[in-house]
């Protein structure tokens, strides 16, 4: 059995995860951007589908992306090189959520629920939400969003709508990350897709070694501020 939170933003320790499923730490509580904040800073997330209590991981191992082993495939270094593209970041929050939580193919449903889109557009509005969109064509055809806390930065989800919008706006925020100081990205679970950028799967502690030091260094001043337009020759 896993604890039922209450209503103090407290949770157990990350130790006391389930192997099976992988990270599943503790059930209930609710989506207050206290609570949230909290999670994050100790290495835990949220992360539910329709119909069940909000539930609460801190798998073991972590997925995470050292920005210095940022991989680019020569089909993607193409596309940055020659398509004509627009990234910008915070000017469609709310968009790129919608985006990232419209069902996948060959999926019935979505994690990204009304009440985790209307948490986290709370925390864009209290500066701890941001998101890194690609546009073309005066569009917006993908992007992804994430939490900050400090130097700390926790990849939620991303979409694309044209190929390689999303993977466009990822080169471009860890690139970006890196110069403000950023030197780990939560990536949270394995997948190929993250596996083919260069993330890698790292122990839990040291995961939240890096993490704890991470949070307590304050943001640059321009840590937030990011335009870049391409247009091919």
């Amino acid at each position: 059995m896993i604890p039922w939170l209450g209503p103090e933003p407290v949770f157990p320790p990350v130790a006391q995860a389930l192997s099976h499923p992988n990270g599943l730490l503790a059930a209930g509580g609710d989506l207050s951007p206290g609570r949230i904040l909290s999670a994050y800073s100790e290495g835990i997330f949220p992360w539910f589908s329709h119909g069940e209590p909000i539930l609460w991981w801190s798998p073991a191992p972590r997925m995470v992306l050292y920005p210095g082993q940022l991989k680019v495939s020569r089909s993607l270094g193409k596309a940055l090189r020659k398509l004509d593209y627009e990234i910008r970041l915070d000017s469609a929050f709310v968009e790129v959520m919608q985006g990232c939580s419209q069902p996948r193919p060959g999926q019935d449903g979505t994690w990204i629920v009304p009440e985790m889109v209307a948490a986290y557009c709370r925390l864009h509005a209290l500066g701890y939400a941001h998101s890194f969109e690609t546009w073309m064509d005066g569009e917006l055809v993908g992007g992804l969003y994430g939490i900050a806390i400090g130097r700390m930065f926790y990849g939620e989800s991303m979409f694309a709508r044209r190929t390689d919008a999303s993977k466009l706006a990822f080169v471009h925020m860890v690139r970006h990350l890196a110069g403000q100081g950023v030197e780990m990205i939560d990536c949270q679970m394995h997948t190929a897709h993250l596996e083919s950028l260069g993330a890698c799967l790292v122990p839990r502690d040291v995961f939240l070694a890096t993490l704890k030091e991470k949070i307590r260094q304050p943001q640059p001043s321009q840590m937030w501020d990011y335009h870049y337009r391409h247009e091919s020759s």
